[in-house]
Parts: C-alpha cells; sequence; structure tokens
C-alpha cells in the first residue's frame, strides 16, 4: 500500500487523545523523513524524556512552563515555537498549567 502524498490533522482532535492527568505522547505522524507527534504534561508531572537522534521543534499549543537545556533555561507559553537540536539535553519543568505540545522531528542522522 503506498503512502498518501498528503494528510490533513485536526489539532483540537489531537490534543483530545492525549489529554488527562497523566503524561502523554501521541505520535500521529510517521514517514521517512519526519514525524509529529503530540505531547501532554499536566500541572506537577515530570517530563522523563532522555535526548534524541533527531533535531526537534516543539509548538506550545497550551500551558505554562519552563524549558531546561544545556545552556540555560526560559519560559514557555502558547504560540511559542522552540528549536532543540539533535542529543541536546532538555526537559520541561514547573508546569504551572497543562502544558500541551506539537513536536515535529526531522530525520536522525
Amino acid at each position: 500500500m503506498s503512502e498518501s502524498a498528503w494528510q490533513a490533522f485536526d489539532l483540537e482532535n489531537l490534543k483530545q487523545k492525549v489529554e488527562g492527568t497523566e503524561p502523554r505522547f501521541m505520535e500521529f505522524l510517521r514517514t521517512a523523513k519526519m514525524s509529529c507527534a503530540m505531547y501532554h504534561l499536566p500541572v506537577g508531572s515530570l517530563d522523563m524524556q532522555a535526548p534524541h537522534l533527531e533535531d526537534e521543534i516543539y509548538v506550545v499549543l497550551d500551558g505554562l512552563a519552563r524549558l531546561r537545556m544545556a545552556d540555560g533555561e526560559r519560559e514557555v507559553r502558547p504560540g511559542m515555537v522552540l528549536f532543540v537540536s539533535a542529543t541536546t539535553e532538555h526537559s520541561f519543568f514547573d508546569i504551572e498549567k497543562d502544558l500541551t505540545l506539537l513536536a515535529i522531528f526531522g530525520p536522525a542522522p
């Protein structure tokens, strides 16, 4: 079966699929060159991710938290687009409002 040349996704529907009181990660697209996922971290939860082999872009859809990276930390809030290069240690913390992110991964080197 061949892969479709295009697909459409509804952000509100994807966000509903990761809602809840536990951290949730749901990949909804994977191709040879990229993947996309929804990532939800409720208030007070711990982000347990490890560095990735792929470059990553986070689009902050909802919430308020902080992002710690090798060179410091910063506040994250809705409307921000965050780039994290491959193998960079990073984690979200001080989650004050449920955090929902669209995560876009580039291909591994």
